[in-house]
């Protein structure tokens, strides 16, 4: 009994095993010097699971090589189409099983990291401008392709967006992702950064049913002119581009009263671009809300994220890919291991290995190969009343 259990249980040296088979099994990195590639994905985890820089894990770790040496071998990455490839690769192997040859519901949402001085030859490709946030508008972009489903909500795909991609284009490429898993679509929802008339009409020349906020723009026409009464309602709206392209689609127009809420009281307005969805006027704010999932995987993925000043735009992919890698086998740990099949659904143990637990196994495991720096010293010519008393 006691052997079966152990063979049941999930040790830290196993969730570090199967993470660093992972990384390195997928994505290709050409390691010289002090350390081999498992070596760099071990530190390159450990720097993840603490939310730390390379420095500060180089420091903490006794025998970890500099923080320059780490540097200089992630610098030898060139190729980020080829890193994003292998990104994707990586994401894909740890999907867990059940989700092929079936219709899911998926998201598309952008996330911006704020891009701060001048740009470069090199970065310009990959810097996207937005609406400012944190003052600026220049951002790194990555754009993901996420599946909602009760105990499975997993990354499929990831886009770094260049400076040339159109947001059709950022779809497609994602969709595109889909063709190896056997995943269909039942329903796409999508943010409101993709709002326009481009993507609306290739979603629809697509027969992608999907939903997506629409945007507020005109102070008495556009949107706007139908933003009044108290009551929920659908109409058909015309939307023109500026270069005379237009698409005619199913605006939702949902009241919300404020009742007080942050010192608000009114009627507020959301409204929904919706196509070939089957929900109701009285659901969709909420079924977007909850169906969104999209978010929870950026708040998770922002506590297993390496921190960075650098600017060079491959080594900020593969930081990113990794944060959402961590998600994807953490999911995927609690699919296969942490959980029981039983009738009307596999029972998952969440609570028993949150995704805060998986990252301290991580540390743990890494700690115990290179040690953790437990003690600090100053040279002793340094302090000139014990050098003397020496003497």
């Amino acid at each position: 009994m006691t052997d079966l259990l152990t063979k049941l249980a999930l040790t830290s040296q196993e969730t570090l095993e199967d993470t660093i088979n992972c990384l390195s099994t997928h994505i290709s990195l050409d390691t010289k010097g002090a350390f081999d590639i498992e070596s760099l994905f071990q530190i390159l985890v450990r720097a993840a699971s603490c939310e730390e820089t390379i420095e500060q894990t180089s420091k903490g770790l006794k025998n970890c090589p500099s923080s320059n040496n780490i540097r200089y071998n992630l610098s030898k990455i060139e190729d980020f189409k080829q890193l994003e490839a292998e990104i994707n690769s990586a994401l894909k192997s740890r999907i867990p099983k059940g989700l092929n040859k079936k219709k899911q519901t998926l998201a598309i949402d952008l996330n911006l990291i704020p891009y701060y001085g001048k740009q470069t030859e090199k970065e310009h490709p990959y810097i996207y401008r937005s609406q400012a946030k944190n003052g600026t508008c220049s951002f790194y972009a990555y754009a993901t392709l996420y599946v909602i489903k009760k105990g499975k909500r997993v990354t499929l795909g990831i886009r770094g967006v260049r400076w040339v991609d159109t947001k059709a284009a950022i779809i497609t490429y994602l969709l595109a992702e889909l063709s190896d898993l056997n995943i269909y679509i039942k329903k796409l929802y999508l943010d409101r950064e993709v709002f326009s008339v481009a993507v609306i009409s290739w979603l629809m020349a697509l027969d992608v049913p999907f939903v997506m906020p629409a945007i507020k723009r005109g102070k008495t026409g556009g949107i706007n002119q139908f933003l009044k009464g108290k009551k929920s309602y659908k109409t058909k709206y015309t939307m023109s581009s500026q270069k005379g392209k237009s698409v005619t689609f199913e605006l939702w127009i949902v009241c919300r009263y404020k009742k007080g809420k942050r010192g608000k009281k009114g009627v507020e307005y959301l409204v929904y671009v919706v196509y070939k969805v089957k929900t109701s006027l009285a659901h969709i704010r909420q079924s977007y809300r909850q169906g969104f999932g999209i978010e929870s995987s950026y708040r998770l993925k922002n506590t297993c994220r390496i921190r960075t000043t650098t600017k060079n735009p491959i080594v900020r992919l593969l930081f990113v890919g990794i944060s959402f890698l961590l998600v994807n086998i953490w999911v995927n740990f609690l699919w296969q291991r942490i959980s029981q099949p039983r009738r009307g659904g596999r029972l998952i143990y969440r609570n028993k290995f949150p995704l805060k637990l998986m990252l301290s196994f991580l540390r743990q495991a890494v700690d115990q190969i290179f040690n953790t720096v437990k003690e600090i010293s100053i040279p002793m010519n340094n302090i000139p009343h014990l050098s003397s008393n020496l003497v």
